[in-house]
């Protein structure tokens, strides 16, 4: 059997806790699924208002109050489990979107695609648990340091996300395919002596969470024996009746192949893993026309890239896979099935009869 993972006064009967996916594959069903099988669900706040009637003409009130309505549709599910949201430094407007899910009452919010150097500053006054996603010690190091400068502060718990994760990545193309996993674990050790020493100076545990290629349980015991005290598990979830994306994006991880995973450059300026489709073969050599901005990515350059990401991920929500970024983890190819929550948590927690 495994242990519990305990965050503080939150406490997961499985340590599993389910990537945030956006836009809008990670929303309340799949979130609140997994939240009352004992795992942590999260919400992706990545556009999550794009079926608000008003997201086109005011993108941010449809995403802040589409928040609102998706965390309590999750509490809802979730039937007391836990609720958290991931929120990327890199979204335009990132201290609202923090302060909004606070107060709609999530429980956890996990920042990554940047240092979150100031996220205590804006959970300040809350009982919300707040972690930063890193994919090295030295962006530990650095936000640990920050945290406990200015705000007295230290994670609650933080997310090691290595290469093989779906979606934007921590790592240069290069790094991608360089890093081999013997490497990676090495990374995940360091991790973890390291957050030994600042669960010392806190007072209390600071679990170390592995994510990025966790796919079936073999997986998670082997992060387990790096000494991670729990995984994160996105592309796993995609495939099951809870997921909120459309069918199709669904059956687009069904059909691909080991060799139809392919590294892509993200026109905001991150390399990322996607399945290859006609979509990215078209843009490479006939750019689309932008014709809106979504507020989406601080730092995008609208006028010179290939592509809306806000709008080519929307499409793959829901299920226009033609014209799609389809994102997903470099073990999307193992999806065989569509499968419900419980029983992928029941295979995680060890209990399959």
């Amino acid at each position: 059997m495994i242990n519990p993972l305990e965050i503080g006064d939150l406490k997961l009967k499985i340590p599993v806790i389910q990537g945030g996916m956006g836009v809008g594959i990670s929303l309340s069903k799949l979130a609140g699924s997994v939240a009352r099988e004992g795992g942590m669900g999260v919400i992706s706040t990545a556009q999550i208002g794009f079926r608000e009637p008003d997201f086109l003409k005011n993108p941010l009130e449809a995403n802040f109050r589409a928040l609102k309505k998706e965390i309590a549709k999750a509490k809802e599910i979730g039937k007391g489990g836990v609720i958290g949201a991931n929120i990327m430094v890199a979204t335009r407007h990132y201290k609202e979107y923090v302060k909004n899910a606070v107060l709609a009452g999530v429980d956890v919010i996990l920042s990554g695609a940047g240092l979150p150097v100031d996220l205590p500053e804006y959970v300040k006054g809350s009982k919300v648990k707040i972690a930063p996603i890193i994919s090295s010690l030295k962006a530990f190091t650095v936000i640990s340091r920050v945290w406990e400068r200015k705000y007295a502060r230290y994670p609650d718990f933080v997310v090691v996300e290595g290469p093989k994760a779906g979606g934007h990545l921590g790592f240069s193309k290069e790094a991608v395919q360089q890093l081999t996993q013997e490497e990676y674990d090495k990374v995940i050790v360091s991790i973890v002596e390291k957050a030994k020493e600042y669960s010392q100076k806190a007072g209390r545990k600071i679990p170390v969470i592995a994510a990025g290629g966790i796919f079936d349980r073999q997986d998670m015991e082997h992060a387990l024996s790096l000494g991670a005290d729990g995984v994160q598990v996105g592309t796993r979830f995609v495939t099951t009746k809870e997921c909120d994306a459309d069918t199709r994006y669904k059956e687009s991880y069904l059909k691909a192949r080991k060799e139809d995973i392919v590294l892509v450059d993200s026109p905001v300026g991150m390399p990322g893993r996607a399945i290859s489709n006609a979509f990215l073969e078209r843009v490479k050599t006939k750019p689309e026309k932008i014709t809106h901005c979504y507020q989406c990515i601080e730092g995008c350059k609208g006028k010179d890239i290939p592509y809306c990401i806000t709008e080519a991920l929307v499409h793959a929500a829901l299920g226009d896979t033609e014209h799609a970024l389809l994102f997903c983890g470099e073990n999307a190819w193992k999806c065989s099935k569509i499968e419900e929550v419980r029983e992928i948590m029941k295979e995680f927690s060890g209990n399959n009869t």
